[in-house]
Order: structure tokens, then C-alpha cells, then sequence
């Protein structure tokens, strides 16, 4: 419930120790949620960088980076070699995430929609397409990335706010079916 809202360096470190156990000592790669690493920073970023050294371990997370006009919701790779956006959200929820608005009338805040950016991302040698939280609800992210003959689909989202509801259900329930429409693999990480 505390991902990506606890800035303590504590939970990084709590953070890090679920990561070590679950990757034990045949995995390669860990998926985290939608926002787990809360805001990127550099030195959150030496943080995991320096924790991952001499492990052959990459975390794909979501984060916030923070930016001049408000902000963007990622997918970043780590390793111990540091860390890069492999993507950037290009269906935010809108009102409460995207607002266009503010363009217009010259505001700050929020985070753009990148609506035919970065449909996938080319990784470790298969292409992925990742998808977003709310992105798992809409045609066009989904159709926009299938065009391009991804190997694999990873979805992530956030769902520690819908205490109760249906929300995260429904959207494990769709991934699972474009996955399955699609016939390729699914990878997916939940924060509820």
C-alpha cells in the first residue's frame, strides 16, 4: 500500500529485500508495479544502482519523473549500471493525471498524454509493449502497440486507492484477454 508514496530510504531498503528473495539466484529480471519506486531521483537511482552491483539482476519498475511542466509516469529498467526510461505513459487518466488544459491556459502540472509515442520498446532482445494502469482499459494503446508484432505484453498499475472495488480485477482480466487475443505472453505486477 506504501509503494511509491513512502520516500523513507528505509522502504527502498524493504523494497530492495523483496526484490533480492523473489530473484534469488535464477532470475534476471523483476517486474515491479506502477509507481513502486515513487519519485525518481538521483539518489534513489545510486541507491538501487550501487545495491544491484555484481548481480546480473535487472528491476523494471514504474516511477514518477518529475519534470518542468509536471511530471511523467515511466517504466524504468535498473542494473547495476544504472538506470534508463524504457517508457513513458501515453494514455494517463484524464483530469486527474492529464491535463490538457493547462497547456492552453499556460498552467504547470499533470502529466502529457504521448498518445502515438513509444508503442514498444525494443529490450535484452525481444520487443516488449507495455501498458499502464488505465492504458489495460483502452483500444488504441493496445492496437497501437500489437501493430508492431511485440513478443511480449507487460502491464502494471497502481490499485492501493480502489480498496474494495473491481479495478484491479477488471484489469487483470483484460490484459489477460489481450494476451490471449494476441497470443503472446503476459507479465503482469499489481500494487493492491
Amino acid at each position: 500500500m506504501s509503494l511509491g508514496r513512502d520516500p523513507s530510504l528505509r522502504h527502498q531498503r524493504e523494497l530492495l529485500a523483496i526484490v533480492e528473495k523473489a530473484a534469488g539466484r535464477d532470475k534476471y529480471f523483476i517486474l515491479l508495479p506502477e509507481s513502486a519506486l515513487g519519485l525518481w531521483t538521483p539518489a534513489r537511482e545510486r541507491f538501487w544502482t550501487q545495491s544491484l552491483q555484481s548481480r546480473a539482476l535487472t528491476v523494471i519498475a514504474g516511477a514518477t519523473l518529475i519534470n518542468a511542466d509536471g511530471y511523467d509516469n515511466v517504466i524504468l529498467a535498473l542494473d547495476e549500471s544504472g538506470s534508463r526510461v524504457i517508457y513513458r505513459q501515453r494514455m494517463p487518466v484524464p483530469i486527474s493525471m492529464w491535463r490538457p488544459w493547462h497547456t492552453w491556459t499556460g498552467q504547470s502540472g499533470g502529466t502529457p498524454a504521448r498518445v502515438f509515442e513509444n508503442p514498444v520498446v525494443e529490450f535484452d532482445g525481444i520487443t516488449v509493449a507495455p501498458l499502464i494502469c488505465y492504458e489495460q482499459l483502452l483500444l488504441w494503446p493496445v492496437l497501437h502497440s500489437m501493430a508492431y508484432d511485440p513478443d511480449l505484453l507487460i502491464v502494471i498499475g497502481n490499485g492501493w486507492w480502489t480498496a474494495g472495488a473491481k479495478i484491479v480485477a477488471v484489469q487483470r482480466a483484460s490484459a489477460t484477454a489481450w494476451a490471449r487475443l494476441f497470443s503472446m505472453p503476459l507479465v503482469m505486477s499489481f500494487n493492491i
